[in-house]
C-alpha cells in the first residue's frame, strides 16, 4: 500500500495538489513517492487529507513500481472511497485492482477526484 499523509490542495480557479508518502510492501517501506495534480475550473479553498492506496493485485503493484510516472485514471483506474462514506468496500475490492481510501479531510473544497493525479518515485539518496 502507498501511504500519503497530509496531502494538501489549494485552489483559486487553478487548483494544485501535492503530497509525499511511503510504499509499504510486506510491512516494510520499500520506496518513497510524491503525488501531484492540477485542475482548472470554478474552485476556491484549501484542504488537507490522508490517502492510502491499496494494490489488490500483484500485477497492479508491479505496474505501479515499474512506471516512470504512474497516473491515476490513465495508467490505472482507482476506486476512491471516503472513509465513513457508507460505500460497500468489500464488493469493490473484488472488482478493482487499486483502491484509494481518503481519511481525515480538513478544509473547504468539495472535489474528491484522483483523476490525473501523477505519482512519481522519489530518489532520496541525494
Amino acid at each position: 500500500m502507498l501511504v500519503l499523509p497530509n496531502v494538501g490542495k489549494g485552489a483559486f480557479i487553478v487548483g494544485l495538489e501535492y503530497g509525499r508518502g511511503a510504499l509499504r510492501v510486506g510491512g516494510k517501506t520499500v520506496d518513497y513517492y510524491s503525488m501531484a495534480s492540477g485542475s482548472l475550473g470554478f474552485q476556491i479553498g484549501g484542504e488537507a487529507k490522508d490517502i492510502i492506496i491499496a494494490f489488490n493485485k500483484v500485477e497492479a503493484l508491479k505496474s505501479f513500481r515499474a512506471a516512470k510516472g504512474w497516473e491515476a485514471g490513465v495508467d490505472g483506474n482507482v476506486a476512491l472511497f471516503t472513509v465513513g462514506g457508507g460505500q460497500n468496500t468489500l464488493s469493490a475490492m473484488n472488482k478493482n485492482p487499486v483502491l484509494a481510501f481518503v481519511f481525515d479531510t480538513k478544509g473547504l473544497i468539495a472535489d474528491m477526484s484522483m483523476k490525473g493525479a501523477k505519482f512519481s518515485k522519489l530518489d532520496l539518496s541525494k
